[in-house]
């Protein structure tokens, strides 16, 4: 009877010792998601303010491309009702009366409304317009695009088909077109209007 007892003894810091193990693993698998996601964050951010740096570098180098942006007259900014017809005398528009709804920042396959580019561009945002200009150009302006996403001061790009290797950048009022990709006067423009609509300017 005795040696049952100290068997059992025995069995019980055994039993304590399997529960504790088997916790292991999975507080290690914790801490390495954990620090993965750190390290992630901390990449994204050095990645970021790398590229920032980079896009400010180019723009100040642009600056004397901005004599070549066209100021146009203003076609107002009256809001409609959805339904209502409107027509500008600009093509692409820069102003000019338009709908409620307005183009997110963000980076597009397909062409878009141009009222709602308008309503965008009232809210301070730059439009570039692309077709086909090449791999190279097309890595910069998606790369520029996600840098650049604030809602009064971000980057929507959108096809428009017929422009080949052309580039056109509108932001309100103001308009530069590019018969190639070039990164200087790009960023020239889109430092100089991002973010500087007439609705709610934040730069």
């Amino acid at each position: 009877m005795a040696e049952g007892k100290r068997k059992r003894g025995k069995s019980a810091p055994a039993q304590g010792l399997g529960k504790s193990t088997a916790g292991l693993p999975w507080k290690y698998a914790v801490y390495a998601v954990a620090a993965g996601l750190l390290a992630w964050a901390g990449y994204s951010y050095f990645a970021s303010q790398n590229q920032a740096s980079a896009f400010a570098v180019l723009a100040k180098q642009g600056q004397a491309a901005l004599a070549r942006v066209v100021v146009r007259e203003s076609e107002g900014r009256t809001h409609l009702r959805a339904g209502q017809g409107i027509s500008y005398r600009a093509n692409p528009p820069t102003s000019g009366p338009h709908y409620p709804v307005w183009v997110n920042p963000d980076f597009y396959g397909s062409a878009k409304s141009r009222s709602n580019l308008v309503h965008s561009m009232e809210h301070g945002m730059v439009v570039i317009h692309y077709d086909t200009p090449g791999d190279d150009a097309m890595a910069t302006i998606r790369q520029w695009t996600g840098l650049f996403s604030g809602p009064w001061s971000g980057i929507v790009t959108v096809r428009r088909i017929g422009l080949g290797e052309k580039f056109i950048l509108t932001a309100w009022r103001r308009i530069l077109r590019l018969d190639r990709f070039e990164e200087k006067p790009a960023a020239a423009f889109i430092d100089a209007y991002r973010g500087r609509g007439p609705e709610k300017p934040v730069r």
